[in-house]
């Protein structure tokens, strides 16, 4: 059976979570990188503890939250315009550059993201890069729960309307290949940085260094 729908996480996967950092540096000089790396590492975290209480809050307060902190933690000043214009630039993340390019090299394939993040912080970024016409959406804000819940991609997998081995999962983040691998999807993990897959007794598929070369059945 060969794969019908390719599903891609959204950020870290497809776009660069860290094109952040230069609009960072031109409020915080020099601190661009390690308020970035401090704002996606609470940001991943906070939104796994929300899941793990039962404590469901969208994507983009606790992208907020985790902003909020990663600047205290680096003992910045800061007011509520800078922190909404930090904000802003979630909308403006930066396609990595394969990305633009996936819909003319997969043309029977379905093509869709599914996302932690909110509609309202996702449709804009699609809006921005010109990626509207390119992937259809799928946000864990409709159902409430969080990947790497299996209820997250069971929510996606009726979306999709495809079985479960008809579809293959991309994600750069292991926590979420982890989860779509034991949910039952093929998975396919974007290794940008030659990682070394963490031990967690599950393992995805395929490992690719980026998305030029997808691989088919």
């Amino acid at each position: 059976m060969s794969y019908q729908a390719y599903v891609f996480d959204a950020y870290g996967t497809l776009f660069d979570v860290h094109s952040v950092k230069d609009t960072i540096h031109g409020h915080y000089p020099e601190k661009g990188p390690s308020i970035s790396e401090e704002w996606r590492q609470r940001q991943v975290h906070y939104f796994m503890i929300r899941q793990l209480i039962q404590g469901y809050q969208p994507f983009d307060t606790v992208t907020k939250w985790a902003l909020v902190d990663a600047l205290a933690m680096n003992d910045v000043k800061y007011n509520d315009e800078t922190v909404q214009k930090l904000m802003d630039q979630y909308q403006h993340l930066q396609p990595y550059s394969e990305v633009s390019h996936l819909a003319e090299k997969n043309p029977d394939k379905q093509l869709t993201i599914f996302s932690n993040g909110t509609r309202s912080m996702l449709q804009p970024l699609l809006e921005n890069n010109q990626l509207t016409n390119t992937f259809s959406l799928i946000s864990a804000d409709d159902t409430k729960v969080y990947k790497p819940h299996p209820e997250a991609y069971q929510f996606a997998q009726s979306k999709l309307n495809q079985q479960k081995e008809e579809i293959l999962f991309f994600s750069s983040n292991p926590w979420d290949i982890a989860g779509a691998t034991h949910y039952g999807f093929h998975t396919a993990w974007v290794n940008r940085n030659g990682a070394k897959w963490p031990e967690l007794g599950l393992k995805p598929n395929h490992i690719l260094t980026d998305l030029q070369e997808i691989p088919n059945k």
